[in-house]
């Protein structure tokens, strides 16, 4: 499959503050991309430095195998700072600039105004819509052009339930005709219901990246209790039987593999000479596993 953007070791800094440091990832054609992340972790950042807003203090980044130029910047449409739109013209108005900087044709305007379900409200003027509208606004001005990836940052920022749901329905119609998508959030929920692939970043390093369902899946975790708790943490650290193990509160939690029971936890521990005082199961939320990723 083609790669459509490789980063290798990128470094940002702002004079002693490392921004972002070593990222490294690749985007294959046809991906919803997540870059994910608390707010200060470098998502914002790192899509700067690949559109060519920021200078990268080391590493390097290709798109379509080539290095970054002009005529590569327009086959990507982004959105990565607000749009300046004029709010005393309408949106066809606006819109007809856009496609004159692009160099698109104006016939772009009605298709990115029907995707973005603004096309009735056309002759409208900008400063009347409300912030949803004026979301889904900025995201037609990035399809005119018929770009063949998309570069989004914090989409659906400041949206409330409903304009939320309106702008993941254009990302996903988007992905379903074939385009490439790369998109930063710190909204689990948001990555998890739009995006098939995944970079977990936190203070500016890579922590985590890969599909989306094998980053952050639905397995069973199980708490624990018995005497000498730090003890049987590096027993179980040190046996076959977890995927992952850490202390949440009282408990030990343990995140079994596929192939291992409960039951097959409680023995470990006795045989260990550790009998259990308490053993629940839960389903772990994919917010616990990002929560516990991002620690």
């Amino acid at each position: 499959m083609e790669t459509i953007l490789k980063i290798n070791n990128l470094s940002k800094n702002y004079g002693n503050i490392r921004a972002i440091q070593d990222v490294s990832f690749e985007v294959k054609k046809g991906e919803v991309y997540g870059i994910l992340g608390p707010n200060g972790s470098g998502k914002t950042t790192t899509l700067a430095v690949v559109l060519g807003i920021l200078q990268a203090n080391g590493g390097n980044f290709q798109w379509f195998g080539e290095p970054f130029t002009k005529q590569i910047r327009r086959r990507i449409g982004s959105l990565v700072e607000t749009p300046n739109f004029y709010p005393y013209l309408t949106l066809w108005e606006n819109l007809k600039i856009v496609a004159k900087i692009k160099d698109a044709p104006e016939d772009d305007i009605n298709y990115a105004l029907g995707v973005a379900n603004l096309l009735k409200r056309k002759h409208t003027n900008f400063g009347h819509l409300s912030l949803g509208m004026k979301q889904r606004m900025s995201m037609a001005s990035v399809l005119i052009g018929n770009p063949e990836v998309l570069v989004l940052d914090e989409p659906t920022n400041g949206l409330d339930p409903e304009g939320f749901a309106e702008v993941r329905h254009i990302i996903q119609a988007q992905a379903q005709e074939g385009k490439t998508i790369i998109l930063a959030s710190h909204i689990l929920d948001e990555v998890e219901k739009v995006c098939s692939h995944a970079a977990i970043l936190k203070s500016g390093e890579l922590i985590a990246n890969g599909k989306v369902g094998e980053l952050l899946s639905t397995d069973e975790t199980v708490y624990i209790q018995a005497e000498k708790l730090g003890e049987l943490m590096v027993l179980i650290q040190d046996s076959d039987l977890a995927t992952n193990v850490y202390k949440e509160e009282e408990d030990l939690a343990v995140v079994l593999k596929s192939i291992y029971k409960p039951t097959d936890l409680s023995k470990f521990c006795y045989e260990k000479g550790y009998p259990l005082s308490k053993i629940v199961v839960k389903k772990q939320s994919l917010e616990d596993q990002f929560l516990q990723l991002v620690k």
